[in-house]
């Protein structure tokens, strides 16, 4: 990875009552990556303090909007501020900072504009037989709305160019924003390629993650946008 790829490579990470954990994700991240932003989407907790006391610079929405509404935030900052390349984090841990290079290498080598995680190409820890099914399920539906023959629809580890980053607009607020990006990407042209990530389950992310009755919402959330547009 040359220099200038990560001097303008932005990483976005939405963040919202994360307290917890974002101080380590910026801190692993930092440690790879100079440019980290953090979007706080109305946290009630010290999310924004501490990470940036972490060294992330720190964007706030005064009320939550939504993981959606943050990616957008973020991403608009970070191509304002220069960007040339903008990944997407998660800001629970369950994702590894080495896995950034990884999603930017097929961009810096020419072969892709977009870029998405797959951690069913990789691998996952303590990854619950539930989550696993839900997962599969949205990617299938994503796919099939889309057209986009991806295998992991609703993963957060994601890496644009410039220019696609530029046509993204992510009106959906919460968390069906996924397949919405998936949905654009396609409708786009973009030539878009997935890798192998890993992703790891801790019982605080896991506490933190979608429900059946949460996947049940966002599918609503999504149909319902897409019948808007």
């Amino acid at each position: 990875m040359t220099g200038v790829v990560k001097d303008t490579t932005f990483i976005v990470i939405p963040a919202f009552n994360e307290e917890r954990a974002i101080g380590a994700v910026v801190a692993e991240l930092k440690a790879l990556w100079p440019h980290v932003i953090v979007v706080d989407d109305g946290s009630r907790d010290e999310t924004a303090s501490v990470a940036r006391q972490s060294g992330a610079t720190v964007l706030r929405h005064a009320v939550n909007r939504g993981q959606g509404a943050a990616l957008q935030t973020g991403i608009t900052h970070a191509l304002r501020r220069g960007a040339q390349i903008v990944v997407t984090f998660d800001s629970d841990g369950q994702h590894r900072a080495e896995d950034v290079a990884t999603l930017v290498a097929p961009i810096e080598e020419g072969r892709a504009d977009v870029v998405l995680g797959s951690r069913f190409l990789g691998s996952t820890e303590n990854m619950s037989a539930l989550r696993g099914l839900l997962l599969r399920a949205a990617t299938a539906f994503t796919r099939m709305t889309s057209g986009a023959r991806v295998t992991d629809a609703h993963n957060g580890l994601r890496a644009f160019t410039r220019a696609a980053a530029s046509r993204l607009e992510i009106r959906l607020d919460r968390m069906a924003h996924a397949s919405e990006i998936v949905d654009q990407v396609a409708v786009h042209g973009a030539r878009c390629v997935e890798v192998p990530v890993h992703v790891r389950y801790t019982d605080y992310s896991k506490r933190k993650g979608q429900t059946g009755l949460g996947a049940f919402r966002v599918l609503l959330d999504y149909l319902w946008g897409r019948w808007l547009r």
